[in-house]
């Protein structure tokens, strides 16, 4: 199979299977689990950044000063994005940033009001209650245009670093979409969760997920042509997308573990982070060896 032909699939698997995980989660409103896919993906993020795409950057590159430098610029870089509210984007208590389980809470009692409002519009008539819905669904549609577009971004984004890695290596483009995949099921559940609270039905805020999904593609399938015309960049793209890796984990998705201090929560945490880190670890070998073993 061609370098292109795994891009595509892996921006499209990746894409459906993150953004079904997360609905499913949703509509099971199955959430006392997401902290533990959360403790996981640390683990993904951090092993294949740390022992998949920066070795291969450095390798690549021939120096270690330069591929650190590059690692560095891209973690300030990514700290800069955050602060324009590329990727987090607030609109009062209607944002990603915020902890899946309270989304959830949110969700349900808005859909409990939904109802309780269209009870009593079928039973007193349309007046007042179309007058507050038309407010609120103005400031709803905007919450949800902003997640969608910051999402689109953070997709676009996640796609260049998917066809740099496969660019080096097929191995290497495997472990990075996994790690990928494995951050942005949770990232997606409160996507998703926020989506319902704007007033969006499961349906329709599955299908606008799946849509800005697509912008994975688009930048994978863009970025693989771009590459073949200026191949010297790849190593330092693969420095970057280590760079993405592991300020997700330390920056978004850290603080949020510490919110459980207790003994037994740190240990499932240490022993999910553990098994992330590990996972990529098995993928890699093992992709590695099925390659050179064809």
């Amino acid at each position: 199979m061609s370098v292109l032909a795994w891009i595509v699939l892996a921006s499209l698997a990746g894409g459906a299977i993150s953004v079904c995980a997360a609905a499913l989660f949703g509509m099971a409103v199955n959430l006392q689990r997401i902290p533990m896919l959360i403790s996981y993906s640390v683990g993904a993020l951090l092993g294949a950044a740390l022992l998949g795409v920066l070795p291969q950057a450095i390798e690549e590159i021939g120096s270690v000063e330069l591929a650190t430098s590059m690692l560095l610029a891209g973690i300030l870089g990514f700290f800069l994005l955050e602060k324009l509210v590329l990727w987090r984007h607030c609109h009062e208590v209607s944002c990603e940033a915020h902890d899946p389980a309270e989304l959830a809470h949110q969700a349900a009692h808005e859909e409990a009001h939904r109802a309780e409002q269209a009870a009593l519009t079928h039973h007193h008539g349309h007046g007042h209650h179309h007058g507050h819905a038309h407010g609120h669904g103005n400031e709803g549609a905007r919450a949800a245009s902003l997640i969608l577009i910051g999402d689109a971004f953070h997709n676009f984004v996640d796609g260049v670093l998917i066809a740099a890695a496969f660019a080096q290596s097929v191995p290497l483009g495997i472990v990075t979409a996994t790690a990928i995949v494995a951050h942005e099921i949770p990232q997606e559940v409160g996507d998703y969760l926020v989506l319902l609270h704007s007033g969006m039905s499961r349906m329709r805020a599955l299908a606008f997920n799946l849509l800005s999904s697509m912008a994975t593609l688009v930048g994978a399938v863009g970025a693989y042509f771009a590459l073949s015309l200026v191949g010297d960049a790849v190593p330092y793209l693969l420095c970057i997308a280590a760079a993405s890796m592991i300020y997700v984990a330390v920056a978004d998705l850290i603080p949020g573990l510490h919110k459980r201090a207790e003994i037994g929560a740190t240990l499932q945490q240490v022993l999910l982070i553990s098994l992330g880190v590990g996972s990529i670890v098995l993928i890699h070998h093992f992709v590695d060896g099925f390659a050179h073993g064809h």
